[in-house]
């Protein structure tokens, strides 16, 4: 112990009488350290934090599967989960729920949360309580029992001023009076950012197997595994399958809950992210090393004197070593620093509508923090090592002889420094490539076109709730209302009512048959399909290709007609070129009626920017009327936010009490719907640019060592007649061929790691010539400016003061 404590004293003195060296490798090293412990704050998270339930491992998510259609990810039925519960033998626990939109009424203006329909088990399962007052009771959570509620904390907080009296009260959910039994602890929002929670037996409707909106938890049996469940539910499945006609060809499978709530892709993301910042660390440590290196040189006589006098080679190695892993320890700090804005830069880069759920969270833990210290410690050791090793030269006489005069006497030392500049560079490049790959296809998804203008477009939502809205007739007619006088409005050009919102979600799907073609059962073709009202097509400025619009009385009514896309066409008719007046029925029609092609539109993306155009049929409205609605206006001229608040207030003249939500421009939805390629070209930008800084750093202090290593040498030169020029192009040549080689290992590199991230590409090749040939020539540029500063120095030196040196 005194022998550390001696060397941390002599390494502080040794640190502060260098502070230039001290400060330039304490901020490389946090750099790459900052931006390690940002992104390993999502690391935690997703693959090694717990979920925050009792027993998280032994929860899973229970899916529907359609295996014929592709279908992997559907829910249960209501009476297909009685069964699962009663069949099964291989877990302890099932519990469901359901996300539904509420509305509540009980102060002076409506407001719409997110909420669930949930078992009265699914809370105890997870092992969460209220902070005030209870769970639901089993009794509660059967058809005809009193309604009651389970508030969300922020709601409670926000909405009832965290009144402790909350407890008992009565409040008005979609028109009915629910009495409030607990509120949820802080920051709880299961299954993401639901705020209110209410039993599902009550609401449940369960007169079909065929309407799978379910999504089942249970927890496994002790001593039960996920493939025994697996082959329980599916033996269950198969006894359903013949027993019932609608879930013929369905079965239900078992997944991790931590894999439905990290899904494959994200971990993809976060790994990929971490692979590049541990690229970023590299280089910093390279730069250091290289950095520790130089000054090894410049310390070899003192080196070389204490072990004249009978230092150790280790306890010199240990002090070496020492000054190093004080220098990490040194830019923990800083990197913990630059880390926390990192991941407050990252959280405010979400947009609200595709908020963190409540279970991620990448906050600075003690996790974080001792992974940065240890990052620190390992990197110390690692960037000091070589510099500790080259530093005890076995010939002590001729290091006090000459101190390390010359570049021949460090060929080996120059050679390593060399290499490690190689790699800083290789690995930029590798960086860099791989930004310039996600910039591209961010750019590429900013001028993708979905189909439809965008542009003049302004949405919403409102929510019908409440026993008014109960019939299909109802919510049809008050939809057709507040459409009629938002068209009403001065700058309106048309605007029509959907259950979707162009790029942003809603609409349906399905199985149809057409009516000629005969189609295996089971092998159906799957669509989707939007119920509108009139003057859709003119909103969206979708042209006609054939055929007509619907009338003002057809869109008004179940009248049997259809506009689709030539998709719908080649998937129901086989591309057939005139389908209008051609017939296809819904399978999940009740009435089973026929409806009528009468108009066919170019291909369009109905829910996101980049996807394929999917084969999509407009019907009326009534066929699909929703509590949920959205409206989309076309202004004419102007902003189309201007018109938000007008909107609002015809609105409010229709139903008082309508909660509205979700306004937002088409433009504006347009750009949400990138906004991860955006943050994925952003921070590998960022990655990219601190690589390239690492390593003109590094080019500029190898070659600025050089320089000054071969002070006496281009002095000789000088004096014996090379010009200015020459000397120029000998420091030039010199960084020229570290940039090269470094690229050219770059290159190889980048085209094997790039294929990692092809998934998260859009329309952008991994071995996209631009992405490689520009980086590589802008790398070259930067490494031959970073040369030049020493290549100017070099030419400076008069050689008479070089041959007097020594």
């Amino acid at each position: 112990m005194d022998a550390l404590i001696q060397d941390l004293r002599y390494a502080w003195r040794t640190l502060a009488r260098s502070p230039g060296f001290a400060l330039l490798s304490v901020l490389c090293l946090a750099l790459g350290i900052g931006v390690n412990s940002t992104i390993f704050s999502v690391v935690d998270t997703v693959a090694i934090r717990p979920l925050p339930f009792k027993d998280a491992a032994g929860l899973v998510m229970v899916r529907g599967t359609h295996l014929s259609t592709g279908i992997d990810e559907a829910g249960v039925s209501w009476l297909d989960l009685q069964d699962y519960k009663t069949g099964s033998r291989t877990f302890a626990e099932i519990a469901s729920m359901q996300d539904r939109s509420m509305t509540v009424t009980d102060r002076d203006e409506s407001e719409r949360f997110l909420g669930s329909l949930v078992t009265s088990n699914l809370f105890p399962m997870l092992g969460v309580d209220p902070i005030l007052g209870r769970h639901f009771r089993g009794d509660e959570d059967q058809p005809g029992a009193p309604r009651v509620v389970l508030l969300g904390y922020g709601m409670w907080q926000r909405r009832y001023l965290s009144d402790p009296a909350i407890v008992g009260r009565s409040i008005t959910i979609d028109g009915l009076p629910h009495t409030v039994v607990g509120v949820m602890p802080r920051a709880f929002q299961f299954p993401q950012l639901s705020q209110l929670w209410t039993p599902l037996a009550p609401v449940q409707h369960a007169s079909r197997r065929d309407q799978r909106f379910l999504d089942v938890i249970a927890r496994l049996a002790p001593g039960a595994s996920l493939d025994d469940a697996r082959a329980d539910l599916a033996g269950t499945a198969r006894r359903l399958s013949v027993a019932y006609l609608e879930n013929q060809g369905w079965s239900v499978t078992a997944v991790g809950l931590r894999d439905v709530l990290m899904p494959e892709d994200v971990r993809l993301v976060v790994f990929t992210m971490m692979g590049a910042v541990s690229l970023v660390l590299l280089i910093a440590c390279a730069n250091v090393a290289n950095l520790l290196l130089a000054r090894a040189t410049v310390r070899q006589r003192e080196i070389a004197v204490r072990a004249a006098l009978g230092a150790g080679r280790g306890r010199i190695a240990r002090q070496l070593l020492t000054e190093s892993v004080l220098l990490a320890l040194a830019s923990v700090p800083v990197g913990v620093g630059l880390a926390n804005v990192g991941l407050q830069w990252l959280t405010a880069s979400i947009p609200p509508q595709d908020a963190v759920p409540y279970y991620i969270d990448w906050s600075m833990s003690w996790r974080v923090v001792f992974y940065a210290g240890t990052v620190a410690v390992l990197t110390g050791l690692l960037f000091g090592l070589v510099p500790a090793v080259h530093a005890l030269g076995p010939d002590l006489h001729r290091s006090l002889k000459d101190g390390g005069r010359g570049a021949g006497a460090h060929a080996t030392r120059n050679r390593l420094r060399n290499g490690l500049v190689v790699a800083e560079i290789a690995l930029s490049l590798v960086l860099l490539v791989g930004a310039s790959l996600f910039v591209r296809s961010f750019l590429q998804l900013q001028s993708a076109s979905v189909g439809v203008d965008m542009a003049p477009l302004m949405t919403m939502r409102f929510l019908m709730a409440g026993e008014q809205y109960k019939t299909p007739e109802a919510m049809t007619q008050r939809v057709e209302d507040i459409v009629r006088r938002v068209e009403a409005l001065p700058g309106v050009a048309s605007a029509f009512g959907s259950n979707f919102v162009p790029i942003a979600g809603g609409g349906g799907g399905g199985t149809v048959v057409a009516d000629g073609v005969s189609v295996e059962s089971g092998r159906e073709p799957e669509v989707s399909y939007f119920g509108v009202t009139p003057h859709a097509l003119r909103t969206l400025s979708l042209p006609l290709l054939a055929g007509r619009d619907f009338s003002e009385v057809e869109g008004a009514s179940r009248s049997g007609v259809a506009i689709v896309n030539p998709d719908f066409a080649k998937r129901l008719w086989s591309g057939q070129a005139d389908i209008v007046g051609r017939r296809f029925r819904l399978l999940d029609d009740p009435a089973k009626q026929w409806i009528t092609v009468v108009g066919v539109v170019p291909n369009f993306s109905p829910y996101d920017v980049g996807d394929d155009p999917v084969p999509s049929a407009f019907l009326p409205y009534p066929y699909m009327p929703i509590r949920n609605t959205g409206i989309t206006i076309k202004v004419a001229g102007g902003a189309p936010a201007s018109i938000t608040a007008v909107v609002r207030d015809e609105i409010r003249r229709s139903d008082p009490l309508m909660p509205i939500f979700d306004e937002r421009t088409g433009e504006e939805i347009r750009q949400t719907a990138f906004w991860d390629a955006r943050l994925f070209g952003y921070m590998f930008s960022i990655f990219g640019g601190i690589a390239l800084l690492l390593a003109s750093i590094g080019v500029y202090g190898v070659l600025s060592y050089a320089v000054a290593q071969r002070t006496q040498e281009i002095g000789v030169r000088m004096a014996l007649g090379a010009s200015r020029e020459n000397v120029l192009r000998l420091v030039l040549g010199q960084g020229a061929r570290l940039a090269g080689l470094g690229i050219l290992i770059g290159l190889a590199g980048a085209a094997l790691v790039t294929r990692l991230v092809e998934s998260l590409l859009y329309n952008v090749s991994t071995t996209d010539t631009l992405s490689f040939v520009a980086t590589a020539l802008f790398l070259a540029c930067v490494a031959i400016l970073a040369s030049y500063i020493p290549a100017r120095r070099a030419t400076a030196v008069d050689p008479l003061v070089a041959l007097r040196t020594e």
